[in-house]
């Protein structure tokens, strides 16, 4: 018989709003805030609420504890090894609901900052990587470990050679090295390093003053930075057009001139 303890019998995801920006802290801390099946449900469902909220004008992403993710939850994916196909079938359900959580929260709307005051690891640094936008403790750490024990972060690779240079990305998946936040910010992983206790109030403000801008135009400019970036040249550009064109024939874009060249504030509709 199992006995329950107080973090099992905790939501693995608090929920809270704080004006136009809700506010989602990984709450397992006892397990390192492991991406578990419990963690990544609870996300998912959290993500999918958000993305059709009009209300919330962005997201900041924090964790309790000193480390803001370990990564995969280990002791859940080795017991898998016991089934009769030692786990193939659970590895590519929870590889796949991981890399789902991460996709979402790039197609999401709204704005996602992380707010990292501890260490980031393996899927732990993908989540952070995957963010689009990161403050971090100037305490925190990163890495991706998993050559270290027989298995190359194949799946953190994926949003981690998406934010910092190829060799910076390979230097931490080849030697499973630990980098500190100055060098993360140096190497785009993190956009500002401040004192441990501003982080989450240093995302917040980001958060704010993202939030006061057109969730129209952010919405759409948040979308076409991600689909541009795989695109050749020419095809991004020819892309960017089209979306700037649209652009420019919206409400907010006309409100928004029309504030400019009149010298006052502008008052959006998000249309």
């Amino acid at each position: 018989m199992t006995t329950a303890t107080p973090e099992t019998c905790t939501p693995p995801l608090a929920r809270r709003r704080d004006g136009a920006i809700e506010v989602l802290t990984l709450s397992r801390p006892a397990s390192r805030n492991s991406l578990s099946e419990a963690m990544l449900a609870a996300l998912a469902e959290a993500l999918a609420d958000i993305k059709s909220d009009r209300a919330v004008r962005a997201v900041v992403l924090a964790a309790d504890g000193p480390v803001f993710s370990a990564g995969h939850d280990l002791k859940e994916m080795t017991a898998a090894r016991g089934r009769p196909d030692r786990g193939h079938g659970y590895f590519v359900d929870v590889l796949g609901r991981c890399a789902a959580v991460m996709q979402a929260i790039v197609h999401l709307p709204q704005p996602v900052i992380a707010a990292v005051a501890g260490t980031a690891t393996a899927a732990g640094c993908q989540l952070v990587a995957s963010c689009d936008l990161a403050v971090a403790a100037r305490e925190a750490k990163f890495c991706t470990p998993g050559v270290n024990i027989g298995l190359f972060c194949s799946t953190p690779m994926v949003a981690l050679s998406r934010n910092v240079g190829a060799k910076h990305a390979l230097e931490m998946l080849l030697t499973g090295d630990m980098i500190d936040a100055e060098t993360a910010r140096s190497w785009g992983l993190v956009n500002r390093v401040v004192a441990k206790d501003e982080v989450l109030a240093t995302a917040l403000a980001l958060a704010n003053q993202i939030a006061a801008k057109s969730a129209y135009a952010v919405k759409i400019g948040k979308e076409a930075f991600y689909r541009q970036r795989e695109l050749s040249l020419s095809e991004a550009y020819a892309y960017a057009t089209r979306v700037m064109t649209e652009n420019m024939l919206a409400h907010d874009a006309e409100e928004g001139i029309a504030a400019f060249i009149e010298k006052r504030n502008p008052t959006w509709a998000d249309r």
